[in-house]
């Protein structure tokens, strides 16, 4: 499977989506790399197989451990282990581009990531709107208030990019100098004390193209965790009116777009019934040169391919309970 973003794209109705997750996760791609790690394919219906490869991943392919992603372990593999995990990767989806498949949405939403990848976001999706890209609602850009490490300061700070204390922070000033804007036109939020409980909302309106509105999320568990991309997907469906069948382009990187992409369809698509379209941030264009991507390991597909599985079961399960 070439592109796992579009075999999920458009499928909302509970009878549609799992025949789609298990053209992904019963895959010749996903089977052999299974296989390469001595896994036995299970047996049963499509909940148990899900369940049997979030454990399965979790004992091999879970580099974290409830680490942050820069803190992850790297594992060391021989080259027929790199080369036939790299060779899955690109067959699920989680390597190589591909461009939106419309000329216009109802939103673009950006996902936030690390800092170099905030940048690298923001800046595509200025770049597909200058292409040409038609957006009748706003530009989401979504994001916490996590701290950054002091690995992702050094990255902005050696590409000559300012010094910023969060996530939302690299949002908000990739915003204003991509876009051309000086000062938000509207902003509200609260300031809780702790970041998991604040939030924060600030819309920006540069000429001749939607408005931009830059989020920080609260937590939906803020004594366990930050939030996550689930969280600010929900948290900005609380700002806008999603409609049955309004078409929303993603963007991420190549890396996340499976599961995040099942993330926006648990958050998003089931609730409200709009479409949901993911993309992955297209590294040869010129305008993003300036900040390269982090080398992306075995180790980090695998960690990713591990995502997918867990989203992908997230999303099965929430289409049975609804």
């Amino acid at each position: 499977m070439q592109r796992a973003d579009a075999a999920l794209s458009t499928g909302v109705v509970a009878g549609q989506v799992p025949a789609e997750i298990w053209a992904w996760v019963g895959s010749a791609p996903l089977r052999g790399l299974i296989r390469h790690f001595d896994g036995d394919w299970p047996a049963g219906d499509l909940a148990a197989v899900l369940a049997w490869l979030d454990d399965f991943s979790a004992r091999h392919w879970d580099f974290r451990q409830g680490q942050e992603r820069p803190e992850a372990r790297e594992p060391a593999f021989d080259a027929r282990t790199a080369q036939v995990v790299l060779d899955a990767a690109a067959a699920l989806g989680l390597i190589h581009p591909v461009p939106p498949t419309r000329d216009a949405y109802a939103h673009l939403v950006v996902l936030g990531g690390l800092a170099h990848a905030c940048v690298r976001r923001v800046a595509h999706a200025a770049h597909l709107l200058r292409a040409g890209l038609t957006v009748g609602g706003e530009v989401a850009v979504l994001g916490s208030f996590r701290p950054l490490s002091e690995w992702e300061r050094a990255t902005l700070a050696d590409a000559g990019l300012p010094a910023e204390d969060t996530e939302v922070d690299v949002l908000d000033s990739a915003v204003r100098r991509v876009f051309g804007v000086a000062a938000p036109a509207e902003q509200d939020g609260v300031d809780a004390g702790h970041p998991h409980h604040s939030w924060s909302s600030r819309t920006y309106r540069p000429a001749g193209l939607p408005a931009v509105r830059v989020l920080a999320a609260p937590s939906s568990e803020p004594h366990r965790r930050r939030a996550h991309t689930a969280d600010t997907q929900r948290f900005w469906a609380g700002h806008v009116q999603l409609a049955p069948d309004d078409a929303v382009l993603l963007v991420t990187a190549p890396i996340y777009v499976p599961f995040q992409h099942c993330d926006a369809l648990r958050t998003l698509a089931v609730p409200y019934g709009c479409e949901i379209e993911t993309v992955g941030v297209d590294p040869t264009l010129a305008d993003l040169a300036r900040l390269p991507e982090q080398t992306l390991s075995p180790g980090r597909y695998l960690q990713e391919i591990r995502s997918a599985i867990r989203s992908m079961r997230a999303l099965h399960a929430a289409l049975v309970a609804g």
